[in-house]
C-alpha cells in the first residue's frame, strides 16, 4: 500500500475515533444486566436439570465475550473520552471476566504496535514460526510448537492457562500502578467468588462459573486466532512491516451472522479495529461500510475459518500460511536438494 494511500485512508477513519457516553452506557446496560441475570437463572435452574443449566451457561457466556469487548475497548481508552471512566469500567468488567486491566491493556497495546512484524513476535500474540525457523529448530523446540499449536492445547487448555495462571501474576518489569491494578482485581475475584461460594456454596458456583468461563474463554480464543490466522495474512521483517499494510491485510474481517456480530462486539472488523483502536465497537461496522479501502480485505465466513485449524507455520517466500502436512513436502525436498547437490 502506498504510503499517500495509506495516510488518506487514516484520515478518512479519523472522524470515527470518539466514543458516544450514551452508546456505551447502553452497551453496558445491554450487556451486564443480561449476564448477571442469565448467571442468577443457571443457578436456579440446578434444581431442574443440568442440561438446561448448560444451555444458560452458553447464552451467558456469549454476554461475557461481549463484556470482555468492552473491557477491550476501555483498555484502548476508546469506550469513554475520560481515561479514569475507561479505568474504573475497565477495572471491573476485567473481574467479570477474570483479566487484569492494567496488565492486559500493557500486552495488548504491543500487540498491535507489532502485529505481524517478524521481529517483534512474542508479546500478546499467538506463538507462529516461519518455515524456516520450524526446519532449523530442535526436536524439542518442534515438538513444543506441535504441541501448543494442537487445538485442544490452544483451544481448551488454553484459557483455564491464562485465566487461571498467567492473568493472575504481574508480568516482569511491570509498574507499581500496574501491579496494584492485578492485586486489585486478584483481590476483587477471589472476594466475589468466595462471597458467592458461601451463599450459595462451591459446588454450586463451579457448577455454573465453570462452564460459563470455559466456553466464552473458547470462543475468545478461537475469535483472536481467526483474526490473524488464514491463508494469504501478512507478515514481514521490520525493514519492510508496514503499520498500515499489517492491519488491512493482517487481520481479517470476519464476516458473522448478526446474532453473533452484536454478541461479539463487532470484532469481526478487525481490520478496522487494527487500523485505529480508538475507534469504539459500536462504530466499527460504519467505519467497514463508509470506507471503500476497507471493503476489500481479506474475508472469511463461519465455514472459511475452520480452514485456518490446519494452518501451523508462516511460509516467508510465498507469504501465505502452510499445514505441517505441506511441511513434511518442504523437509523432503531439502533433503533432496541436499543429497543432490553437486561437489565442487
Amino acid at each position: 500500500m502506498a504510503t499517500h494511500n495509506a495516510k488518506e485512508l487514516r484520515k478518512q477513519v479519523a472522524p470515527y475515533e470518539s466514543s458516544n457516553i450514551k452508546d456505551s452506557i447502553i452497551q453496558i446496560i445491554n450487556t451486564v444486566i443480561p449476564f448477571l441475570v442469565l448467571w442468577f437463572l443457571a443457578y436456579q435452574s440446578l434444581e431442574i436439570s443440568y442440561l438446561l443449566t448448560l444451555g444458560i451457561a452458553v447464552l451467558a457466556a456469549g454476554f461475557m465475550i461481549r463484556i470482555f469487548i468492552i473491557f477491550h475497548d476501555c483498555t484502548h481508552h476508546s469506550f469513554f473520552k475520560n481515561r479514569t471512566a475507561n479505568k474504573v469500567v475497565g477495572t471491573l468488567t476485567g473481574v467479570l471476566t477474570l483479566f487484569p486491566y492494567s496488565q492486559w491493556g500493557h500486552e495488548h497495546s504491543v500487540h498491535h504496535a507489532t502485529s505481524s512484524n517478524l521481529d517483534k513476535r512474542g508479546t500478546g500474540d499467538i506463538w507462529v514460526l516461519t518455515v524456516d525457523e520450524y526446519m532449523a529448530a530442535p526436536m524439542w523446540m518442534k515438538l513444543a510448537y506441535r504441541l501448543y499449536r494442537n487445538p485442544f492445547v490452544m483451544f481448551v487448555l488454553g484459557p483455564i492457562y491464562i485465566v487461571l495462571i498467567t492473568n493472575r501474576f504481574n508480568r516482569k518489569g511491570a509498574r507499581m500502578k500496574e501491579r496494584l491494578n492485578t492485586y486489585l482485581t486478584n483481590v476483587l475475584i477471589f472476594g466475589i467468588s468466595g462471597l458467592l461460594i458461601w451463599a450459595i456454596g462451591w459446588k454450586a458456583f463451579i457448577m455454573v462459573e465453570g462452564p460459563i468461563f470455559f466456553i466464552a474463554g473458547v470462543f475468545g480464543i478461537w475469535l483472536f486466532y481467526v483474526q490473524h490466522t488464514f491463508e494469504d495474512s501478512y507478515f514481514e521483517a521490520d525493514k519492510d512491516w508496514e503499520y498500515v499494510r499489517a492491519a488491512v491485510e493482517g487481520s481479517s474481517y470476519y464476516q458473522l451472522p448478526k446474532v453473533l456480530q452484536w454478541i461479539t462486539g463487532n470484532i469481526g472488523y478487525h481490520h478496522v479495529h487494527h487500523l485505529s483502536p480508538r475507534v469504539p465497537n459500536y462504530k466499527l461496522e460504519e467505519v467497514h461500510k463508509n470506507t471503500k479501502p476497507l471493503q476489500n480485505v481479506p474475508t472469511i465466513t463461519l465455514s472459511t475459518s475452520l480452514t485456518s485449524l490446519k494452518f501451523r507455520l508462516w511460509d516467508e517466500r510465498n507469504k501465505q500460511f502452510i499445514s505441517f502436512k505441506e511441511m513434511k513436502a518442504y523437509e523432503r525436498n531439502s533433503k533432496l536438494t541436499t543429497q543432490t547437490k553437486p561437489e565442487l
